[in-house]
């Protein structure tokens, strides 16, 4: 068996795309991703280690290259550069625009947080919220909501702030996900559904063992904060963040 990448870098461009992938679509679960693409964990794990034989990281295989453009719409010339279509075009070519994907988003306004904490199980109360358009550029996998933020406890006055009133896409973290791994917590803020309330943080540990994460608000004003996951209903990336126009 080779080694775990030690550096990002590292990897071949082809593999780091892939790496990204799995990080963005199950945050970090090489396993449920290979599910997706419907290879198995070994196939996908081998990619992001150095053979020991030759101490070079093995080639994307043929199953997960169609895996990935079955379910992804993805070919090989995006796994190679930043370019998405296997058919050059010249210069004065037009090219087709496709078609935008609009994923309607339930939306958890500031009012109706309460509410959510008692219905978010329920798929006649999820029905009743409103919905939210948002543009994503590919088919998306997963259970998405929309919060909308309540509080300054992330607004630090840099460009890395959330406001109160901004709208935040977010993925749910399916459960066994956080509860028998370690959280991929460096790429991502998180919306976390407690039993208290619905809380936007950064979350700079994840204590697997005492099941226990630890919270962190960029507003210097909220000290950090470790909390039980036996009191966690739901944990969501933040994917996208929209802000209403303000003066």
């Amino acid at each position: 068996m080779g080694k775990y990448i030690s550096n990002y870098d590292e990897l071949p461009i082809p593999n780091k795309k892939i790496y990204d992938l799995v990080q963005e679509q199950t945050n970090g679960s090489v396993k449920a991703f290979a599910e997706i693409i419907g290879v198995s964990q070994q196939v996908l794990d081998r990619i992001f280690k150095i053979d020991s034989r030759n101490g070079k990281y093995p080639s994307v295989s043929e199953k997960i290259k169609v895996g990935l453009k079955e379910k992804f719409g993805i070919d090989e010339i995006w796994l190679l550069t930043d370019e998405k279509s296997n058919t050059p075009k010249s210069e004065n070519e037009a090219s087709p625009i496709d078609e935008p994907i609009i994923l309607r988003v339930p939306l958890v306004s500031q009012y109706a947080q309460a509410g959510y904490l008692c219905g978010y199980a329920d798929a006649a109360y999820m029905a009743t919220l409103p919905t939210i358009p948002y543009i994503v550029d590919h088919e998306a996998q997963g259970h998405y909501v929309a919060f909308e933020v309540k509080g300054d406890s992330m607004n630090d006055g840099t460009e890395d702030a959330i406001l109160e009133g901004d709208r935040l896409l977010c993925r749910e973290i399916m459960p066994h996900l956080w509860a028998d791994s370690r959280l991929h917590f460096r790429k991502w803020d998180f919306v976390i559904v407690h039993s208290e309330g619905i809380l936007v943080k950064r979350i700079i540990d994840h204590d697997v063992e005492n099941h226990t994460i630890t919270i962190h608000s960029l507003n210097s004003m909220y000290p950090d904060k470790i909390i039980n996951l036996a009191d966690v209903k739901q944990i969501f990336n933040v994917i996208e963040l929209q802000r209403p126009r303000r003066r």
